[in-house]
């Protein structure tokens, strides 16, 4: 029950999360510069609560988890911000939710994991998700498509990221309150790497943007924490559907706080119920 409450808590998180990365992106056009006061202050939530907890650190085994950091939230996070800029909270939470087919796709051609109906099945409900999105006529006035292709980019490299896990990380002695602030820090300086190698003067505006980002930071903290210990205390057939509904979290938290902007539609919700039920097939069955 504890791995079931802690994997609902991460995707109600994670839903929370891309709302409050909408309203601050509203204020800053500065995707990289956000990525990175978010990614701060959630390694800051994530650092303390594994202080308090007090788990043993042993940095030898620490290192799958730096690699898994780099790829997401490294790169992904920047992605991810653009993505709810230019498409909106709503829908880059639902195209977030076809990650489970994603990692699929991954494990069958790098992992070689068996084929199975239920996931031919889950990933054709995740392709009728994504057509019904296609079909939608209303959208918002700032909606680009191009924030389509950041959410997928994101996407790929956040199922990159569960596969560089699953493949180097199966029997880990590193407590998962430390691996969570670990694979931050790695995203955090992968982030901080690509604003020097572009000459960037970020030190600027960090200050404000950390101000802008930090709710949306204190969600995505939490919310990492909750998905590590979910992942150690229960099986990923358990955890992973339950994770795969931070969609339609993002769906009900925009409509609740951005209904206006948003524009939340009848497709809309077709889309996010579908690829939920795909991503949450895919997970029961591997």
């Amino acid at each position: 029950m504890t791995a079931v409450a802690l994997a609902c808590a991460s995707a109600a998180l994670f839903g929370a999360m891309s709302v409050a990365v909408r309203f601050a992106v509203r204020r800053s056009g500065d995707a990289e510069l956000g990525s990175l006061a978010m990614s701060s202050v959630a390694f800051v939530v994530t650092g303390l609560i594994g202080l308090a907890a007090g788990p043993h650190l042993d940095l030898a085994d620490i290192w799958p988890f730096l690699i898994a950091g780099t790829i997401a939230p490294g790169l992904s996070q920047v992605f991810f911000v653009r993505a709810v800029r230019e498409a909106g909270a709503a829908r880059t939470s639902v195209l977030m939710g076809t990650a489970p087919l994603v990692a699929v796709a991954i494990a069958l051609v790098f992992l070689h994991e068996p084929v199975r109906a239920p996931l031919l099945v889950g990933a054709g409900l995740i392709v009728a998700g994504g057509m019904a999105l296609a079909r939608e006529r209303v959208r918002p006035a700032d909606f680009r498509r191009l924030g389509v292709l950041f959410a997928l980019t994101a996407t790929v490299l956040f199922a990159v990221r569960d596969n560089v896990l699953r493949s180097f990380a199966k029997d880990t002695s590193v407590h998962a309150l430390v691996a969570a602030p670990a694979s931050l820090l790695a995203g955090l300086a992968t982030i901080a790497l690509y604003l020097v190698v572009s000459q960037r003067s970020w030190p600027r505006g960090y200050t404000r943007h950390l101000r802008l980002f930090a709710p949306a930071g204190v969600f995505f903290g939490f919310s990492y924490a909750a998905l590590f210990e979910a992942y150690y205390r229960g099986r990923v057939s358990v955890v992973a559907p339950l994770v795969a509904t931070e969609s339609l979290w993002g769906v009900v938290f925009s409509v609740l706080l951005l209904r206006r902007s948003e524009l939340v539609g009848r497709w809309l919700l077709v889309g996010a119920a579908l690829i939920v039920a795909g991503g949450a097939l895919i997970g029961v069955s591997r």
